[in-house]
């Protein structure tokens, strides 16, 4: 049986991102995401909630964000593509601790106030190809070379 640990989000950077290096050469980002769903309580009043989301990424992604080619800054609305990753540790105090975070493989500003995406509103980041990226063409089947399902008998809508 397959299975699939895929996270799509879009959402408010809550700080600027941090890009730290280790000896290695392999850098690391770190940044926080905010998810905010409104939505009418019994009495009708607005009510949001906000989910906080903590985001890393390795490598390429890591590096493009630390030669400040991408100038991500705290506020903007970002499009993030990644998977969940659960992990635990031991702190200071020997307390264990245990934390969510989003891998990320693809992130993109949704803002348009960073330079790149000025002059290309259409590219994005996908950590897989190690290279900004132009979207794909979505192709859809068109609807009339669509066969129906042998239970529709023409007279009544399938819902």
């Amino acid at each position: 049986m397959a299975s699939l640990n895929k996270v799509i989000l879009i959402g408010n950077l809550g700080k600027d991102p941090e890009v730290i290096s280790f000896d290695n050469g392999t850098k690391k980002m770190t940044v926080s995401l905010a998810t905010t769903e409104r939505y009418r309580d019994r009495d009708g009043n607005w009510q949001e909630q906000t989910e906080w989301h903590n985001l890393v990424s390795w490598g390429m992604l890591a590096q493009d964000i630390a030669d400040k080619r991408r100038n991500y800054v705290k506020g903007d609305q970002m499009y993030v593509e990644g998977r969940i990753k659960s992990r635990q540790f031991v702190d200071n105090q020997n307390v264990t601790r245990h934390i969510t975070e989003i891998v990320v493989d693809k992130m993109m500003s949704l803002s348009g106030n960073n330079r790149q995406q000025q002059q290309n509103p259409n590219a994005s980041y996908n950590a897989y190809a190690g290279q900004p990226q132009q979207p794909q063409q979505q192709y859809q089947q068109p609807v009339e070379n669509q066969v129906p399902s042998q239970d529709y008998n023409g007279d009544d809508l399938p819902f």
